[in-house]
């Protein structure tokens, strides 16, 4: 990946205009390079005046940026500072309401005065742990920029066949303040000792876990690539034995279209989880940071691999439901329980309560679909706007819903009758030994049938052919 994709994949989005402006430093690079009077034909004291007024240009902007930058990053690590003492009082605070001289905060939760609660503790667990990754975004932006000026300045050396971009570097880019100072690697040593030892009870690796951020291009373990494969592998499978079935299942037009809208919302939903994967595999590939974007939690959120195996695993069970629609009859399984039971399955899983199963990733996009409905309420941002922009694409899935829920309720009744209807109009056929006759021929038959019976004993009949049928 090139530096300037690294770098658009891993700012602070609310720190844009802070960082290197790396892309218009290389395009003044490339620029001056072009620009420049040929060496065949220009006079070399030309192009020496045009490289010297070039570079002082360059370097004129270098020190802008170079002094944007420190005076952000001393401001970021002031406000750091003051805030790390905020903690550190709070946390002295809660050590006095538990009466000890020297306590740890993990016995406070164990004491019996009333004082002190478990929430106050999960509180302050979760103010460091948010304070602990404004560090880190910190140390990036100071990594990121001090980065952006070597390769820039490398580059420059490289094109213009000089060494001042290197001599630049070592004079003042490696003696800025923001490079030398050291204060934001103490700070995040101090802040990893105070959560182990107050608030994890001196357990470092429950301290880290509950710190660490992973990086943005974390690789998935090989357990989660194999889950998605044999999850998507089974659904395609499982979806060419449906197709196999519908079409040695002879539905007549009305089943099949009833069939249709019953299950093609949760297939909808299966290939927008699907979608949204490959969205997210597009984005890191281009260098957009979209943890920061939808405003995720860094430690914890779902990856393009995660969805994907999710997709899969949701595919599997509408095909399994399908499968067991059309082979209803063998199973012993109420024929319309299949679908309705999907539906159930799937809105189950969405909405359990319980911290299982990506609780998380499911109450996020349950509060982000909840601020969509309630949009004048609520202040909304981006990721909500996102969203409220895919259900404009979602309005089939919502349509069918409506539908499930009036043939399952509203209009069930009426779906009963219909069905009872078709099963006599089969059964009179069968009695008058034509099988292949429809509901709506074996209804002609009876009109007639009854309109015969009404006639006198002496009344002569038609023709036979007016009984001919089809």
């Amino acid at each position: 990946m090139k530096f300037a994709e690294h770098l658009s994949a891993h700012i602070t989005p609310e720190w844009r205009k802070q960082y290197i402006n790396y892309e218009e430093m290389k395009a003044m690079l490339y620029t001056a390079v072009e620009e420049a009077p040929s060496m065949e034909s220009a006079d070399p004291d030309e192009l020496t005046r045009h490289f010297k007024s070039f570079k002082e240009t360059f370097f004129a902007f270098c020190d802008t940026e170079l002094k944007k930058i420190n005076t952000f990053y001393s401001e970021k690590l002031a406000e750091a500072t003051r805030k790390f003492a905020t903690l550190k009082s709070e946390l002295s605070l809660a050590m006095k309401v538990a009466g000890k001289a020297k306590p740890k905060l993990s016995d406070i939760m164990n004491t019996q005065k009333k004082n002190v609660s478990a929430r106050k503790v999960q509180d302050l667990k979760l103010a460091f742990s948010e304070y602990y990754l404004s560090l880190i975004l910190l140390q990036n932006y100071q990594n990121l920029n001090f980065t952006g000026f070597r390769k820039i300045l490398k580059k420059h050396d490289k094109l213009l066949n000089t060494d001042q971009g290197a001599k630049y570097r070592e004079e003042y880019v490696e003696a800025a303040h923001f490079h030398t100072n050291t204060d934001i690697g103490r700070l995040i040593t101090e802040v990893e000792t105070t959560v182990t030892g107050e608030l994890e009870g001196g357990d470092r690796q429950k301290a880290m876990k509950r710190l660490r951020v992973p990086p943005l291009g974390e690789k998935q373990t090989p357990w989660t690539t194999f889950k998605v494969g044999l999850f998507s592998g089974s659904f395609i499978v499982l979806f060419c034995a449906v197709l196999v079935s519908a079409v040695y299942h002879n539905e007549d037009g009305e089943d099949l279209k009833t069939t249709f809208k019953l299950f093609r919302a949760p297939l909808l939903l299966v290939e927008f989880l699907f979608l949204i994967g490959v969205n997210i595999y597009g984005w890191r590939s281009s260098g957009v940071n979209h943890v920061l974007i939808f405003e995720l939690d860094p430690r914890n959120h779902l990856s393009e691999q995660d969805l994907m195996e999710l997709a899969a695993i949701m595919g599997v069970v509408w095909t399994l439901s399908l499968l067991c629609f059309f082979y209803s009859p063998d199973l012993s399984i109420p024929r319309y329980f299949n679908p309705i039971g999907l539906v159930g399955v799937m809105f189950i899983f969405f909405l359990n309560p319980f911290k299982v199963l990506r609780h998380d990733a499911r109450w996020w996009t349950v509060k982000v679909m909840w601020k969509c409905i309630a949009a004048p309420f609520y202040y909304v941002n981006f990721a909500d706007f996102w969203l409220a922009d895919q259900f404009n694409s979602l309005v089939t899935v919502f349509v069918d819903f409506h539908y499930i829920f009036y043939f399952y309720f509203v209009g069930a009744d009426e779906q009963a009758e219909r069905l009872t209807s078709s099963v006599k109009a089969s059964s009179t056929a069968s009695q008058l030994g034509c099988d292949s006759l429809s509901a709506s021929d074996v209804t002609e038959i009876r009109k007639k049938r009854s309109r015969i019976s009404s006639m006198p004993a002496n009344t002569p009949l038609r023709s036979s052919s007016s009984f001919s049928m089809h």
